[in-house]
């Protein structure tokens, strides 16, 4: 039910029914604005129509009907202010024949234009120019009606606002007539392409406001979704996003400002803005309905200019507000983020400090290399005990403990740091494993726990730049009156490995015949000598140059073992 409908209904509940001339004036009032608007949105639709299809010759016509539609909007306006009905009463007659000539214009360039449209094969603006001509025949019938009922009161109608009296007026003759007949064409949309994305609800239980305002809509670019009722309109809303809705008031089901009760409960859609268009200026309605959360209030008949530049408003509004939650939205999931952020890089800060704390145990009682293999991993099994062949190189200095004896603690120390210092660059340098060292005594493993494919090569290799290495610091120590020299010893073999030790003091120690006899070769070997076992000597033919030197009688050993002396590298 339409805003005109509840007021006829009050206005006309029936024939005998007493009612004030207030009331019924107000009514009419009511009434006649529904058609008026129905006559300048028709006209302007049909102005921009003609525009577009260059119809230059329909264009004065229809710019005749549209500015008597206005004129009797205004007419209609200023004769039935309701702050002009506190103070005094119109005269009818005289309303009644100044709505005629704008009527008149109205009715009749209507029905020439029609017979234009017809003999020009101008067929598609023939619904609309039928919808305005049944407007202007409403009404004139309204206008007759109401002279009807002026002649019928005579000088029994109220002059003064303070008699409250009622009238038995034939109310029902003043239409407050029935509502014009619907006039259902082949509704005709053209085709424009859309310039801003947007999606309208307009919600009217009037058919032809709904067409008309539809249509006014989807040639500004917007998609445009209908309603006949409140509760239709809610279902819609509940089933799909809109930007903005066009709600009428009064209709059946729910009126417009249940809708808006409604809506503005609604968490989720509440942010919709809603323009309310409707018959009624009175200013309580408007406040009532920007009290219940409407965006803006137009009165019928809507101004073309002025909707659109409402809409445009609102729409930039709610935009602006979607932007602002998407941006929060945005926020509050990069902050979300962040957090994960900051609580997996504190677990990952405090298990690589386990780790690097782990780490540093180990290295105390175990290899580095192999100290941080097994955090790394998590593999223990590299510790548990097992057998493996490998070549073990055993070094230290000549000379070392009568320099000990008598030389100051600190320049013992100063000589150990610089030994052991370049003597570690070059065991990382060729991946071995420090077994242990104690005091001049070093002792390196090669394939174990590490697997290489040429352990005699590079235990070879190494020994070698280890000698030239420390060539370079006996001289230098020699300068400061320190007279020591460096010998190594290389076997290859198998040997059993793993960790040993108790809790808080661990080691990674390999035992086995080839230890013995590494260290007893070590300790053979003069000065800037390398010995080697006979199977290391054979092994690296054809990268070093090695020379046999017999059996040797080493301590601690039954047999005579063949040694070979590495001379040198043969690509150096």
């Amino acid at each position: 039910m339409s805003d005109d409908d509840e007021d006829s209904r009050s206005a006309v509940a029936s024939a005998d029914e007493p009612i004030s001339w207030n009331d019924l004036l107000r009514g009419l009032r009511h009434e006649l604005r529904t058609p008026i608007n129905h006559i300048i949105g028709y006209s302007e639709l049909l102005l921009e129509v003609a525009e577009e299809q260059e119809h230059p010759e329909l264009l004065a016509d229809l710019e005749k009907i549209r500015a008597a539609g206005s004129e009797l909007g205004a007419l209609v306006n200023e004769s039935l202010d309701v702050a002009r009905l506190q103070t005094a009463l119109p005269d009818t007659t005289s309303l009644s024949r100044d709505l005629r000539t704008p009527l008149n214009t109205i009715v009749g360039y209507s029905e020439l234009l029609e017979e234009e449209a017809d003999e020009g094969g101008y067929a598609d603006l023939l619904p609309d120019l039928q919808r305005i001509r049944t407007a202007g025949r409403h009404l004139l019938s309204q206008v007759h009606a109401l002279l009807d009922l002026a002649e019928d009161l005579g000088d029994d109608a109220p002059r003064h606002p303070d008699d409250r009296s009622a009238t038995t007026a034939p109310v029902a003759a003043v239409g407050i007539a029935a509502r014009p007949p619907a006039v259902q064409p082949e509704q005709i949309r053209q085709d424009r392409p859309v310039i801003m994305e947007a999606k309208l609800l307009v919600v009217d239980d009037d058919e032809a406001n709904r067409d008309m305002l539809s249509r006014r809509l989807e040639r500004l670019g917007y998609q445009v979704a209908l309603a006949e009722n409140g509760r239709e309109a809610l279902d819609k809303i509940a089933e799909e996003p809109f930007d903005l809705i066009l709600l009428d008031i009064v209709m059946p089901e729910l009126d417009g400002y249940a809708v808006l009760l409604r809506l503005k409960a609604d968490e989720a859609r509440r942010h919709i803005p809603v323009i309310v268009l409707s018959a009624s200026d009175e200013l309580d309605t408007a406040v009532r309905c920007i009290e219940l959360g409407a965006e803006d209030y137009l009165p019928k008949p809507i101004d073309a200019v002025l909707l659109r530049a409402r809409i445009g408003a609102c729409l930039e509004k709610k935009y602006l507000h979607d932007q602002e939650l998407r941006h929060l939205e945005t926020i509050e999931g990069m902050a979300a983020e962040l957090a994960e952020w900051n609580r997996t890089l504190e677990q990952r800060v405090a298990e690589q400090t386990a780790q690097l704390d782990r780490v540093g145990r180990l290295k105390r009682f175990l290899p580095s290399r192999l100290a941080e293999t097994i955090v790394a991993t998590g593999d223990e099994t590299l510790l548990e005990s097992h057998r493996r062949w490998i070549s073990i190189v055993f070094c230290d200095l000549r000379g070392f403990t009568p320099f000990s004896e008598t030389a100051e603690p600190e320049e013992v120390m100063d000589v150990l740091a610089e030994y052991h210092q370049a003597m570690g660059q070059l065991i990382s340098e060729h991946e071995g494993t420090v077994e242990h060292f104690a005091g001049d005594g070093l002792m390196v493993v090669f394939n174990d726990p590490f697997e290489c494919s040429d352990p005699e090569i590079r235990a070879v290799r190494m020994a070698v730049q280890m000698r030239d290495r420390m060539g370079e610091l006996c001289r230098a120590w020699l300068r400061r009156d320190h007279e020591l020299g460096f010998g190594v010893g290389i076997t290859y073999g198998l040997a059993t490995l793993g960790q040993i030790g108790y809790e808080g003091r661990l080691h990674y120690a390999a035992i086995g015949s080839i230890v013995n006899l590494a260290a007893r070769l070590c300790g053979e070997a003069k000065d800037g000598q390398i010995l080697a076992s006979r199977r290391v000597g054979l092994a690296v033919e054809e990268i070093a140059a090695v020379n046999p030197i017999g059996s040797l009688t080493l301590k601690g050993v039954r047999d005579p073992v063949p040694a070979y002396e590495v001379v040198g590298l043969k690509d150096a």
